[in-house]
């Protein structure tokens, strides 16, 4: 092997995907587009809330429990419904998210020291933001039991100190429940997507490029042009395979400088670990491409090929949708997914700061996969050309 000739075809690569209009925009927009739709639009959090208020009870008590969700930073009330047919309509047309509704009695159950209710009406067409405010809306609803609560203990201390001048301490048991997020104080949602950012495109890109360099070859007629010249199969497909491999560091360093940059997203670990990862995923991913191209005839081809195997590895890889809410065979096969590997190393460098100590399992499996695939497609295209 002559790593001279292994040159030259790296720099014609190089001049091909750089002068080539798709190869241009194979570089170029899915980095931004990405970067830009789950920086940006792509958004779970739930800020202030519009919520309706039917107070159906009309005492100071329940007045007192407005004032607590108008003091919430998460809650605004901005519609008052009168009837359960308003309240249908607001939810229907969604003006609100959700509507809080006094019962009747809940003034004189609470001064009585019992059991009462406050009903949360939220509408659930989108589950996530269904769940947060039901949370956030119990959560106030709940301080507010507690603060009257213990506003009635005081009270009947009170009175009971100008009957008995010894009182007995009447306080009831309760803990003191102080919550600490790690790694992500904020709860940011994009510091959960944006890392991920960098492993899908650094597998779109390389896969497809390399899989459509090869292509390209045979479909314009060159494969033949090339393989009459002293260069032997096992320099062509290492010069087809490195300026991919060049260009999907380049994507990794340019996507971690934009979260970094445009969207503040922590980078708590080492930028080494990040790049011997990148490195081992690209193993996997400039396999599978060597691997499409043998079973591609035209271009066009190796990249609805290539869009057929990322999506599902996309869907399993823990992206977007935790892998333990999946059924249990699902969450099986994702183990043979490499792309799951390479986001639990990106999301535990960005935001744990984590090292080889914590994720050698991840970049072992890694090594394997890539070892495995590489070889297997490497084989293959070997045999194709002879």
């Amino acid at each position: 092997m002559r790593w001279g000739r292994i040159r030259e075809i790296i720099i014609k690569e190089l001049r091909q995907a750089l002068r080539e209009p798709r190869m241009r925009v194979l570089l170029f927009v899915p980095p931004v587009v990405q970067l830009l739709v789950f920086g940006f639009a792509v958004n779970l959090d739930v800020g202030e809330s519009q919520i309706g208020w039917m107070d159906s009870d009309g005492t100071p008590a329940s007045r007192d429990l407005l004032a607590a969700f108008d003091g919430s930073p998460y809650f605004h009330v901005t519609a008052v419904p009168a009837s359960d047919a308003e309240v249908q309509h607001l939810l229907d047309e969604g003006s609100v998210r959700a509507v809080i509704r006094v019962l009747p009695g809940f003034g004189r159950e609470l001064s009585r020291g019992e059991t009462t209710t406050v009903q949360i009406l939220v509408d659930g067409s989108n589950s996530n933001t269904a769940a947060i405010v039901s949370s956030y809306a119990g959560q106030v609803a709940s301080a507010y039991g507690r603060k009257a609560m213990q506003e009635q203990l005081r009270d009947r201390l009170a009175a009971n100190a100008h009957i008995n001048p010894n009182p007995v301490r009447m306080t009831a048991p309760g803990l003191d429940i102080r919550s600490r997020v790690w790694f992500n104080p904020s709860l940011y949602s994009r510091y959960y997507f944006v890392p991920g950012v960098v492993v899908n495109i650094v597998a779109l890109v390389t896969i497809m490029l390399t899989a459509m360099s090869i292509v390209r070859e045979k479909e314009i007629g060159t494969m033949e042009q090339l393989m009459v010249t002293p260069i032997r199969p096992a320099e062509l497909m290492v010069g087809k395979l490195l300026p991919f491999g060049m260009i999907g560091i380049l994507e990794v360093i340019l996507v971690t400088l934009g979260a970094l940059l445009v969207f503040g997203v922590p980078f708590r670990g080492n930028p080494l670990v990040l790049l011997a990862s990148s490195l081992l995923f690209l193993l996997t991913t400039l396999g599978i491409g060597l691997f499409l191209s043998t079973i591609s005839e035209t271009q066009q081809q190796a990249m609805m090929i290539s869009f057929f195997f990322f999506m599902p590895a996309f869907m399993l890889s823990g992206f977007a949708f935790p892998i333990r809410n999946m059924p249990l065979p699902v969450q099986y096969l994702t183990y043979l997914n490499p792309v799951r590997y390479m986001i639990e190393i990106v999301r535990d460098v960005f935001l744990k700061g984590g090292g080889v100590a914590v994720l050698w399992p991840q970049m072992l499996t890694l090594l394997v996969y890539g070892l495995a695939i590489l070889s297997f497609s490497a084989l293959r295209f070997h045999k194709r050309l002879d």
